[in-house]
């Protein structure tokens, strides 16, 4: 193992990030995620959402149909929980909700139409400022941050796994 090979491990722990490199990515990914959805939310005017109302809609793209229970496991919160944000998100237009038609004792939710359009105006003022924000980066950094993407994506899919696994041992 060379020194290069230390310093991106935890003692004892071969293939995680050493504690400073997990720092400096969370140092880097929340700031700038908090920061892009503030001034997206600005540019367009959205009034605020709180991030588990956005997550929600966002399990629930154009023309998709879920029950809450459903939704509830894939975001790794109780169903008490959901059952709260979907009462707020159907009280302000932005989801309905019908019995299933294979149970009538279950109920099927899905995004409103304001939703989706108020979802796609927030990525259209997103994209846009980040791509603003990336052009006064250097043609080597942006090369980087694309070349990083696939593993960003893959970090992503393993962080909910890692929550998943950790939601089914409690």
């Amino acid at each position: 193992m060379t020194a290069q090979d230390e310093t991106r491990t935890v003692a004892g722990e071969p293939d995680t990030l050493d504690t400073e490199a997990v720092a400096r990515l969370n140092g880097a990914i929340l700031p700038l995620r908090r920061a892009l959805v503030r001034l997206a939310r600005t540019d367009v005017r959205l009034p605020e959402l709180p991030d588990s109302q956005v997550e929600l809609l966002r399990a629930l793209p154009s023309g998709v149909v879920r029950p809450p229970g459903e939704l509830a496991a894939e975001l790794g919160l109780s169903r008490p929980a959901v059952s709260n944000l979907l009462k707020t998100l159907e009280a302000d237009g932005l989801i309905t909700r019908h019995h299933a038609e294979t149970n009538r004792r279950y109920v099927d939710v899905k995004a409103s139409k304001r939703a989706i359009r108020r979802l796609a105006r927030f990525d259209r003022a997103s994209a846009k400022r980040l791509g603003e924000a990336a052009g006064q980066l250097s043609e080597a950094e942006r090369d980087a941050l694309i070349a990083a993407l696939p593993a960003l994506e893959h970090l992503r899919d393993a962080v909910r796994a890692v929550g998943a696994a950790h939601r089914a041992e409690h």
